[in-house]
């Protein structure tokens, strides 16, 4: 077999692997190789893959069972585990998120393949919310240790209800067909590294015990540290890539800068654990059951 190269994109975040055909069944050792680059890099780009759905799913399989497609999204045709992120479906992509962080556990990781590309434009982000956290000032990052946030789908969205189309309209009301509240700490413990992460993004509406005013200021605070260009990696897209990310310590965003022309993806998703703070406290679901979604572990 031949020898995996791990390669950095960036100083903080992103690595490309080569020497493993992910479309094939991978060995132990290859799977925590790459569980380990993962851990390191937090997202992994794979170029010239040739994966179908059942592919991608197989490959995600091998970091644990997956979630279904979404919530409340549908799932491609045949497909359940299957979401397709495309530019047909409007744009709710086009905001910092961790995925679906509005359940009480929000998937460990998620694979992105390049279906349809624009000729230009299209790229998404991955930040490290690790590397942000270290980032932090001691007098917030002490602040930050203590606070927990109530994570929705049921969010504030930039553009107001009256000034969208009648399909996004239809989108954004299947998205919060069923309401989800949790509360996650504000600071994550990573389960197998044990970093610490800020555990926030757009799903992130309040800050436990203060109000929507108080809890914007301080959000977008934190938020600024994720989105500091040295924490981001901007991945520009090529026909049959992959990119793995550890969504337990990344937030993203899908660029829209590519004047509506086709663009698609598919998304895989594995199932993740409760997220737990710095004093061992797990997360608290106050609305919404997710069970149809993803297992507890």
């Amino acid at each position: 077999m031949p020898e995996i190269e791990i390669r950095k994109v960036t100083a903080r975040i992103g690595a490309q692997v080569s020497g493993v055909d992910i479309a094939k069944p991978l060995d132990d050792e290859t799977v925590t190789a790459l569980r380990t680059a993962l851990n390191e890099h937090k997202a992994l780009v794979f170029d010239a893959v040739d994966l179908d759905d059942e592919g991608q799913q197989d490959f995600a399989r091998q970091l644990g069972d997956l979630t279904t497609a979404h919530p409340t999204v549908p799932a491609v045709d045949g497909a359940p585990n299957v979401l397709p992120v495309d530019s047909e479906r409007g744009r709710a992509a086009n905001h910092w998120h961790t995925d679906v962080t509005f359940v009480l556990n929000p998937p460990q990781a998620s694979t992105l393949r390049s279906i349809t590309l624009p000729p230009y434009g299209g790229e998404t982000l991955i930040a490290n919310s690790a590397a942000a956290y270290r980032d932090l000032p001691a007098p917030l990052r002490a602040l930050a240790d203590t606070l927990w946030a109530e994570h929705t789908n049921d969010y504030d969205y930039a553009v107001p209800d009256e000034a969208i189309g009648e399909e996004e309209a239809r989108q954004r009301a299947q998205f919060t067909s069923i309401t989800y509240r949790t509360a996650h700490p504000v600071v994550r413990v990573h389960p197998l590294t044990g970093e610490r992460g800020l555990f926030i993004g757009g799903f992130a509406q309040r800050i436990v015990g203060l109000s929507v005013g108080e809890s914007r200021k301080i959000l977008d605070l934190f938020q600024s540290y994720v989105t500091r260009p040295e924490n981001v990696l901007r991945h520009r897209w090529s026909p049959n890539q992959l990119v793995l990310f550890d969504n337990r310590i990344t937030q993203h965003y899908a660029i829209d800068n590519y004047d509506g022309l086709p663009r698609r993806l598919h998304r895989v998703t594995v199932a993740g654990d409760v997220p737990v703070g710095i004093e061992g406290k797990e997360s608290q679901s106050i609305t919404g059951d997710a069970s149809h979604y993803t297992s507890v572990a």
